[in-house]
């Protein structure tokens, strides 16, 4: 008489059976994860207890607690182990949810030096405190019960994770007029337009603070099979900073800059002449820029009284740069021209950025935005009401 499988059969859905699968090809999942997975399939498939431990090369009562568990509980809660009973528990939730809302407060509340807590500090304030408190089961609470206990809460007091507030009352609607422009200079682009060429879109801003850096001792280059990479002492000279004043066309992707010393209304009014030389008389340039104070200072106001409808600003709203394009331009040339550069001088660092600006003109890239140009589109095209 042929043998009669006495457990019931195990059926798998299609959405279990692809997890249990994607389970035995994953590197990160445990050696117990995998293998459960793999006997969970094979006898969902009919094979029999003793084929799947012969296979697997592992014995019966391993396989059938493994199988009973998924006839039990189902296939994939079957991958993790049962609770066991353990001894009780000696912490109270109470003292629990004590320890909880201990940690959600700053120690300076409770009278410490400390800004943040440390886990010694919090176990050495609830032991001090928990009999007051009415919690006598933490009276010999160690560090890493601490630890537990917040991990269980994903709490962690001891980090801080830094956030921006958002202080600009107009800020959705600043953003919307900066959104605006790239959504007219994507048009620009596409459309052939003849009145385009009368529009001028920049996105403009000014780095300050770039080091001009020399070395005390020369760089040591590299050398096959010895040093791999370029050799630098550690010790350098500062011969102070500069600052670079960049628009970018939005259009073309050429790039505009002056590189001076300071970043005063004087120096952005240089760079407005600048542009107001370079572009043919009868074009607007529209210029994406920040609040920063020579922008909308009285001799900036004056120069732009002395040119009426030549320029028009559109300013980013507070804490909002990174929706100034030239920033991801900015950024670009930190990681490349500006990554490890080494100078004599302030003059030649001043050289060097005018040089790296010629030859990034030299073949141009256009930076595009596409970040909510969709809602910006859907509104344009929206019947007027």
């Amino acid at each position: 008489m042929p043998f009669q499988r006495t457990r019931a059969q195990l059926q798998l859905d299609s959405d279990a059976r692809a997890q249990l699968l994607r389970i035995t090809r994953a590197r990160e999942a445990s050696v117990a994860a995998v293998e459960r997975a793999q006997i969970i399939l094979a006898y969902a498939d009919g094979q029999t207890i003793s084929a799947i431990a012969r296979q697997m090369k592992t014995n019966r009562p391993k396989v059938e607690r493994c199988v009973d568990k998924a006839l039990q509980f189902g296939p994939l809660e079957a991958l993790g182990d049962l609770p066991r009973a353990g001894r009780p528990p000696t912490i109270t939730p109470q003292a629990r949810a004590w320890v909880v809302s201990l940690a959600c407060q700053k120690p300076t509340e409770l009278g410490y030096s400390y800004e943040l807590w440390t886990l010694q500090l919090l176990a050495d304030h609830i032991r001090a405190h928990c009999q007051a408190a009415g919690h006598p089961s933490l009276r010999k609470l160690a560090r890493g019960t601490v630890f537990r206990l917040l991990s269980q809460r994903e709490l962690k007091p001891h980090r801080i994770r830094y956030y921006l507030e958002r202080r600009d009352p107009d800020f959705d609607e600043k953003m919307a007029q900066v959104l605006c422009v790239y959504h007219e200079v994507a048009l620009a682009q596409v459309q052939e337009d003849p009145d385009a060429e009368l529009i001028a879109y920049l996105s403009y801003d000014e780095k300050p603070g770039i080091q001009a850096i020399e070395n005390l001792a020369p760089d040591l280059l590299p050398v096959p099979d010895e040093h791999p990479c370029i050799s630098r002492d550690h010790q350098y000279r500062r011969h102070g900073t500069v600052t670079l004043l960049a628009g970018i066309d939005l259009s073309e992707g050429t790039v505009h800059a002056l590189v001076e010393d300071r970043h005063r209304s004087r120096e952005f009014v240089a760079f407005l002449k600048m542009l107001d030389a370079h572009y043919p008389d009868q074009a607007k340039l529209k210029v994406i820029l920040d609040n920063h104070s020579a922008h909308i200072s009285k001799e900036t106001r004056t120069y732009l009284a002395s040119r009426p409808n030549r320029f028009e600003f559109i300013f980013t709203p507070t804490h909002g740069s990174w929706l100034n394009l030239i920033e991801a331009f900015f950024a670009k040339m930190a990681k490349t021209v500006l990554r490890g550069m080494r100078v004599s001088s302030k003059e030649e660092l001043k050289r060097r950025l005018l040089q790296y600006m010629a030859e990034t003109n030299a073949m141009p890239v256009v930076f595009r935005w596409h970040h909510g140009l969709e809602a910006v589109s859907t509104e344009s095209a929206a019947p007027a009401v």
